[in-house]
C-alpha cells in the first residue's frame, strides 16, 4: 500500500528497531588480517602509506598474532619480505624462507589463529614480476613450477590455507596437484581468481618492495574494464580444486562479488586492499570524513554484495569497534 498507510520511516525511528530488521550483518569473524614480515629482531616500523600497518620480524609478528587473535579475528593472511631478492625467487620457497620462518615460529607459540599463505614470486624476485622472465615477458608454464614449490614449503612449514595470487593460467591445478601428492588433501587452497590490474595496489607494493621494476602485470592481471571474463576465471579456478574464490580489489569491484557469489554459490573472500585503506585514512587525517564511519560503511558494502570473508588493513580497528556494539 502507499502512503499514508505505508510509512517506511516507522522502521527506523530508533536504534533497536534499526537493528532488529538489518538485512545485512558484520561480524568480527568475517575480518582477515593482512601482514608483512621481514628479516631482523625487534623491527615494527609503519608504512608510510598505510599508517596502522607494519613491517615487523618475527618475534615482534608472533606477539602481534596473539593480539588479534585475542581480539577475536580468525586469521591473517601473510605477506614476506626477504632479505636478499633474484631473479627466480628463490627466498620464496627456500625451507628457511621469511614466511617458512615465521610461519613455523607463529604455529609454535600461538594456538587458535588461521594463517593463510600468499603464494606469488613477485615480493622475492628482483624484477618484480609474479613468475619467471623470458625474452622479457613472464613464462606462464615455467612459473608454475616455482608457485608450486612455494605453495609446498608453506604448507610444510605449517600453513592453514594457500593463496595464489599470480594469476598464471593453470596454478591453481598445478598447486592442488602437488599438495595431494605429499599428504595435503585436506589443505584448502584460496585463489586469487578474479585478481584485477589495479591502481589501488601501490601502498601495497610500498610495503611489500614489489613493483614492477618494468612494464605492468596487465598481461597476467585482469583488464577492470571487464566482468563476464572474471566468471570464466572463477570457473576454472573451481574446476582445478579452489576451495575459497577471491575478488580484488573489493570497493572498486563490488558487482563481480554480486556476481560471483550468485553464480557459483561458493565461499567469495573479498579483498579491501591497500589503495581503498589509504584513501580513507588520507580523507580521514583532512577531516574530510569520519574515518571509522567510512570504514565500517565500505565493509558492511562488501558482506551486502556477498563476500563471506573481507581480508582488510582495516581488521583491528574494525574489531574494536565491533566488539563495542
Amino acid at each position: 500500500m502507499a502512503y499514508p498507510i505505508t510509512r517506511m520511516r516507522r522502521l527506523r525511528r530508533n536504534e533497536i528497531l534499526r537493528e532488529m530488521i538489518r538485512e545485512t550483518h558484520l561480524s568480527v569473524k568475517d575480518l582477515i588480517f593482512p601482514l608483512f614480515v621481514c628479516p631482523g629482531k625487534g623491527i615494527k616500523k609503519e608504512i608510510s602509506s598505510m599508517p596502522g600497518n607494519y613491517r615487523m620480524s618475527v618475534d615482534v609478528l608472533v606477539e602481534t598474532c596473539k593480539e588479534i587473535r585475542d581480539l577475536g579475528i580468525p586469521g591473517i593472511i601473510l605477506f614476506g619480505i626477504p632479505e636478499k631478492k633474484d631473479e627466480l625467487g628463490t627466498g620464496a620457497y627456500g625451507d628457511d624462507g621469511i614466511i617458512q620462518t615465521a610461519l613455523r615460529k607463529i604455529k609454535k607459540e600461538v594456538d587458535e589463529l588461521l594463517v593463510i599463505t600468499d603464494v606469488c614470486l613477485c615480493e622475492y624476485t628482483s624484477h618484480g614480476h609474479c613468475g619467471v622472465i623470458e625474452k622479457g615477458v613472464v613464462h606462464n608454464d615455467e612459473t608454475l613450477k616455482l608457485l608450486s614449490r612455494q605453495a609446498l614449503s608453506h604448507a610444510k612449514a605449517g600453513a592453514d590455507i594457500i593463496a595464489p595470487s599470480d594469476m598464471m593460467d593453470g596454478r591453481v591445478g598445478c598447486i592442488r596437484a602437488i599438495l595431494d601428492a605429499n599428504a595435503f588433501s585436506d589443505l584448502p587452497i584460496l585463489s586469487y581468481a578474479a585478481k584485477y590490474s589495479s591502481a589501488f595496489y601501490g601502498p601495497f607494493r610500498d610495503a611489500a618492495d614489489s613493483a614492477p621494476q618494468f612494464g605492468n602485470r596487465k598481461s597476467y592481471q585482469m583488464d577492470y574494464a571487464n566482468s563476464d571474463e572474471a566468471l570464466r576465471e572463477v570457473k576454472l579456478d573451481i574446476s582445478e580444486g579452489a576451495d575459497i574464490i577471491m575478488v580484488k580489489p573489493a570497493l572498486a569491484y563490488l558487482d563481480i562479488i554480486y556476481r560471483v557469489k550468485t553464480k557459483f554459490k561458493v565461499p567469495v573472500a573479498a579483498y579491501n586492499v591497500s589503495g581503498e585503506y589509504a584513501c580513507i585514512m588520507a580523507a580521514a587525517e583532512k577531516g574530510w570524513i569520519s574515518g571509522d564511519d567510512v570504514m565500517l560503511e565500505v565493509l558492511y558494502s562488501m558482506k551486502r554484495a556477498g563476500a563471506d570473508i573481507i581480508i582488510t588493513y582495516f581488521a583491528e580497528k574494525a574489531a574494536r569497534l565491533l566488539q563495542k556494539k
